[in-house]
């Protein structure tokens, strides 16, 4: 499909601005000549060219279909297309089932595609761009020449497939694919295609849905071993959450919980908007990267409140300024005007004499720290009314003395000057339009120096089943109360209070007696998931007389099921479950336990298995984990254990993780002595059918 040498034109048009007039013009755009088939029964020739009535009349298979006709004639001409064996379609409308027809076109579509063994792009799509092939299938009018680069993109969207080519940024395309909805071929297939491209050095993702997930997490695979750098905006909510709201652990990864999962396996980067994106993609295509002993960047201003406000970006993003060296601010002293600290972030503004070497030699000085990673001349590249060009030579100067990344870092985009934007640009320094977006890019540059390691092997080839994948799941399916869910983390070395059921008081003070006070006393009622919310727990009940009241209290409001617990030694609370993905499958949810586990507000989201160094790198970047080192006068908890509890409950994940929905512990109470479950949900996954 996408290096087409023969294409079957269906819906060619002579009227001028349809569909199919548009399409031809494209396809007699492509420099690699491939040979071509008007198809449409309406004419006999299409501007001098030949145009048949049906697929028929061409003869033997062509290599690409292009099928710019109405909805209701799709499944007519794929069906034809396939018998003839044509190898591959591109379906621009939208596949809708028409209001008198059967429903279940787009299913229909991939049923002919799949039977005859035909690549789709589409439906509801704009086509694609083989820029390093020479192939344009499209059928609306784009920039011709494409600009050719290193970027692969593929996109849902076919608005974004028409912004990023007409961006007139600072990189061009290998590949542009408006996949659209992906009746047949996917996102990962064509990222499988860009990664064989040697052109590809970056490979841009804009996505709403995650289909085929074994090919994409391949296709992520390959471009991490490739060192090709993925940028990711993805949109849209993960399906398990919106399944799984019964448990903490589905609310927390509803919004993007897999796609952040699956990120933080692969070392994607991921994008918030199309701005980053553009300024993350200029970046990565310049070839030039981030590379050790560096820890952070160097930014050079002409302002100081635009310094300051830099300063408090970058502190509040995460993007770490390097710390120079005395060598480096003994270089920077000589050269700066009297008043003016050589620092980093660096005012270089004074007297305004000499602008071009004086911005030239910081700039190559602040390159040379063995700290900085990567510099940014810091201004507003406005226009010069009076022709002054020494911002756009000093950073010129700059990039050519130095092989580490060198960018000018612009705050207001409709403020830059295009054309020294374009020089700049021209001469491979980035134009990066936006301060926030700038930062975060440069951010991505530093993260991708530091990619995580490779995804571990889920079941490694020939291992034993475990025991527990074969008894649990049993188990599970009938629902079973705390206290066997308790022997199953147990079972994965998940240490758990002791729990004891009751319903009736003498029951409940019975179970005190062997546990041993003060106890904890929980509702036990069937349905009630979040016991806190309805007022089911009793802490700190030290004597019968204290348990015997609340029991009756809670007897009273919300039924006699109870459960009698051990209390935990007090500590930090975790919050650790998995939720089931409908396309990645299990995942591991990380987040503070307790009643912060709403209120914090943020959480970790994995792929299983993870390794006791990815558990301890979690609890670090969770907000949670500087109460777990032991801020504010709290004692520090016994970190490997709590990482401990989350390689177990990854192991869980991967060998029960299709027998259920979601599970929480929470809380897993952490202290100096160990972490210990104090509750447990599970929801069963639900079989349909």
């Amino acid at each position: 499909m996408l290096q087409a040498r023969s294409i079957a034109l269906v819906g060619a048009s002579a009227r001028p601005g349809s569909l199919g007039a548009r399409m031809v013009a494209e396809v007699a755009r492509s420099p690699s000549r491939p040979r071509t088939y008007l198809v449409n029964p309406r004419y006999d020739t299409i501007d001098g060219a030949p145009c048949l009535p049906d697929l028929a009349a061409i003869g033997g298979p062509v290599d690409l279909v292009l099928l710019a006709v109405p909805d209701r004639a799709l499944e007519h001409q794929l069906d034809q297309a396939a018998r003839r064996g044509d190898r591959s379609a591109v379906i621009f409308g939208s596949a809708f089932d028409p209001p008198s027809g059967p429903p279940g076109l787009r299913d229909r579509l991939a049923a002919i595609a799949g039977a005859a063994g035909m690549a789709v792009c589409g439906a509801g799509c704009m086509g694609f761009v083989n820029v390093a092939r020479g192939l344009r299938a499209i059928g609306y009018v784009e920039p011709d020449p494409v600009p050719a680069g290193p970027v692969a993109l593929i996109t849902h969207s076919g608005s974004v497939f028409s912004a990023m080519l007409r961006a007139r940024r600072g990189f061009g395309f290998s590949l542009a694919v408006s996949s659209g909805q992906e009746i047949v071929t996917t996102a990962a297939a064509y990222a499988r295609y860009a990664l064989d491209l040697p052109e590809t050095k970056v490979l841009a993702l804009v996505l709403e849905a995650i289909r085929d997930a074994p090919e994409l997490r391949a296709a992520l695979a390959r471009a991490r071993a490739a060192d090709v750098p993925v940028a990711l905006l993805s949109v849209g909510a993960s399906d398990a959450g919106r399944a799984m709201v019964s448990a903490h652990s589905g609310a927390l990864a509803a919004a993007d919980g897999a796609w952040e999962a699956l990120s933080a396996a692969y070392g994607v980067h991921r994008v918030h908007d199309l701005a980053e994106l553009a300024d993350t993609l200029e970046l990565f295509a310049t070839g030039r990267r981030w590379t050790a002993p560096g820890t952070g960047i160097a930014t050079v201003h002409d302002s100081g409140l635009e310094r300051a406000h830099v300063a408090d970006l970058a502190a509040g993003l995460g993007v770490p300024f390097g710390a120079l060296a005395p060598r480096t601010t003994q270089r920077l002293a000589e050269v700066l005007d009297p008043g003016l600290t050589p620092a980093n972030p660096l005012d270089v503004w004074g007297s305004g004499r000499d602008t071009e070497p004086l911005f030239t030699q910081c700039l190559s000085a602040l390159a040379a720290d063995p700290a900085v990673g990567a510099v940014a001349l810091a201004v507003d590249l406005v226009p010069e009314f009076d022709g002054d060009d020494s911002y756009p030579r000093a950073v010129l100067a700059a990039a050519a003395a130095t092989a580490k990344p060198v960018a000018v870092l612009a705050g207001l985009p409709s403020a830059v000057d295009p054309v020294a934007a374009a020089r700049l640009r021209a001469a491979g320094v980035p134009v990066l339009e936006g301060t926030r977006t700038g930062l975060l890019a440069l951010r991505h540059l530093l993260d991708h120096a530091h990619p995580p390691s490779p995804p571990a092997s889920p079941v490694p080839p020939g291992a034993p089943v475990p025991s527990s994948q074969t008894r649990w799941p049993e188990l599970l399916a009938r629902q079973p109360a705390a206290p066997v869910l308790f022997d199953l983390l147990r079972d994965y070395g998940i240490r758990a209070v002791r729990t004891e059921p009751a319903s009736t008081r003498e029951q409940a003070l019975k179970a005190a007696a062997e546990i041993g006070y003060p106890v904890v006393l929980k509702t036990g009622e069937p349905g009630i998931a979040h016991k806190s919310d309805v007022g089911g727990v009793r802490l700190g009940l030290r004597d019968p007389g204290a348990l015997a009241a609340a029991y009756d209290e809670l007897a009273a409001a919300l039924g006699p099921h109870a459960l009698v617990c051990e209390t935990a030694a007090p500590g930090t609370e975790l919050a650790l479950g998995l939720v089931r993905d409908a396309s990645l499958g299990p995942l591991v949810v990380v987040s503070a336990g307790g009643v912060f586990i709403e209120i914090f507000s943020e959480r970790a989201v994995v792929l299983p298995p993870v390794t006791h160094s990815q558990a301890r790198a979690i609890l670090a970047r969770l907000r949670v984990g500087a109460l777990l080192a032991g801020a504010r006068g709290r004692p520090p908890a016994d970190l490997h254990a709590a990482a401990d509890a989350i390689v177990a409950i990854s192991r869980l994940a991967l060998d029960l993780g299709e027998t259920l929905d979601a599970m929480d512990i929470n809380p897993l109470i952490c202290g100096p002595s160990g972490a210990i479950a104090a509750d447990v949900l599970v929801v069963p996954r639900a079989i349909s059918g």
